[in-house]
């Protein structure tokens, strides 16, 4: 049995920062493996460990700098990784979730997995919408926010629960192949231990282009247009001292500010 597992690298920039053109300059980045995907990649892990014949596959779109995310979910047990990329990729200033699935079902359909675990979304962009463009585009079965997954390989099915709108839970039936986009909560994911991280360094790690992979990037659906810090709706108004040094301070505040008979 193969799972292949889709990881991402966000971005998370400095409480203060400031924007160069249309990006958050450099220095005021930190890059981490996306949260969502880790719970993915502790579900593939636990399945993995409970039978002996499961590989765990990562795949990920990403540059060089990126491999350093991949090595974590291999040093938390995935077997091997696979990264795209090329100069076309970089030229990009916002990869689309359609393109990013296009290029993970050309590596699904050489991996051929039993099924494709990936985050609900991610934290940079949020758009929540590459596990089922990648199931679209598959033509597999899906089932989106999973948050329990009950495998029945014999089957060749899943059992899944979702989580819907308005705190309503969805149990659903899945025929494998499939693709199931993950939630938070589903498992508790490990830190990696010190001998997974040294073995994650000699763990396969394939890059692939998209020419290699038939795969023709003729421009994102999506571009950035600007970007900008939010406005602040409020100020916070703060009153040091005591409770009774501010009483009276807090209380004039009220009534003059905000219109408090105090």
């Amino acid at each position: 049995m193969k799972i292949l597992v889709t990881v991402a690298e966000v971005a998370e920039a400095d409480d203060e920062f400031e924007i160069s053109g249309q990006s958050i300059a450099e220095r005021y980045l930190t890059y981490d493996l996306n949260e969502w995907d880790d719970y993915a990649i502790e579900e593939a892990v636990q399945i993995s460990e409970e039978r002996d014949d499961v590989e765990v596959v990562t795949v990920t779109v990403g540059p060089e700098r990126a491999e350093e995310t991949i090595r974590q979910a291999l040093a938390k047990g995935a077997d091997r990784a696979v990264r795209v990329w090329d100069d076309s990729l970089a030229e990009e200033s916002l990869l689309d979730p359609g393109t990013k699935a296009e290029l993970l079902a050309a590596v699904t359909r050489e991996e051929d997995p039993d099924f494709v675990f990936s985050g609900v979304q991610s934290a940079d962009f949020s758009f929540g919408a590459t596990g089922v463009a990648l199931a679209a585009d598959l033509d597999f079965q899906w089932a989106a926010v999973v948050n329990d997954f009950d495998l029945d390989a014999d089957a060749g099915v899943a059992n899944v629960h979702r989580e819907l709108e308005g705190g309503i839970e969805e149990l659903t039936e899945v025929s494998l192949p499939a693709v199931f986009t993950i939630q938070t909560g589903i498992n508790e994911p490990r830190y990696a231990s010190l001998r997974g991280i040294r073995q994650a360094q000699s763990k396969p790690l394939d890059v692939q282009t998209p020419d290699e992979l038939g795969v023709e990037v003729g421009g994102s659906a999506l571009s950035l247009s600007s970007l900008e810090v939010p406005e602040s709706e409020s100020d916070a108004t703060y009153f040091e001292g005591s409770a009774e040094e501010t009483a009276t301070e807090l209380a004039t505040f009220l009534k003059e500010e905000k219109g408090v008979n105090a």
